[in-house]
C-alpha cells in the first residue's frame, strides 16, 4: 500500500513527526514537500531550511520511504508527484482536506484519510508558525 502526504516541513517538530509516523501505518510512506518557491507564495516568507535540506531530514526519518520535492506550484503542488507515485492512500491533517484535494483524490480513486491533529503523549502541540513566533519572542 501506497500512503502519500505533503506539506511544508519547515521547522520540522514533534507534530510533523507524529503525523508522519501516524500516516506511515497505513503504508509504504511517500512525501511531498513544498518548494522554497511554493512556500514563499502560500506563506508569504522563504523557509527557514531550503527544499534540500527539508528532504533531506524528512528522508532521514524511520517511517519515511521516500521524499519528492513537489514540482507544482500553490496550494495543488502535488499533483504531478501524486500522478507519478500513484499512491492508494492521500493522508491529510484537519485543514489540510480542502475541496479541491477531496474532488483531485475522488477523480483519481485515491482514498484521503484525515487526520485529527494530537500531540504524542504528554507532549505540547506545535506548530511551525507558533515556533518562529517563540524565536522571534526571543530575540
Amino acid at each position: 500500500m501506497k500512503v502519500f502526504v505533503s506539506g511544508c516541513f519547515d521547522l520540522l517538530h514533534s507534530g510533523h513527526v507524529t503525523f508522519l509516523q501516524e500516516a506511515a501505518k497505513y503504508g509504504n510512506l511517500y512525501v511531498g514537500v513544498g518548494s522554497d518557491k511554493t512556500i514563499e507564495e502560500i506563506k508569504g516568507v522563504k523557509p527557514i531550511y531550503t527544499q534540500e535540506e527539508r528532504k533531506y531530514i524528512l528522508q532521514s526519518l524511520r517511517c519515511v520511504h521516500k521524499v519528492f520535492i513537489n514540482l507544482g506550484i500553490g496550494k495543488m503542488d502535488f499533483i504531478q508527484t501524486v500522478l507519478s507515485i500513484q499512491p492508494d492512500i492521500f493522508y491529510v491533517n484537519e485543514d489540510g482536506a480542502f475541496e479541491e484535494k477531496t474532488q483531485f483524490c475522488k477523480k483519481h480513486n485515491i482514498k484521503m484519510i484525515i487526520h485529527k491533529r494530537m500531540p504524542f503523549h504528554q507532549l505540547p502541540r506545535r506548530s511551525t508558525t507558533q515556533i518562529k513566533q517563540c524565536i522571534n519572542d526571543t530575540v
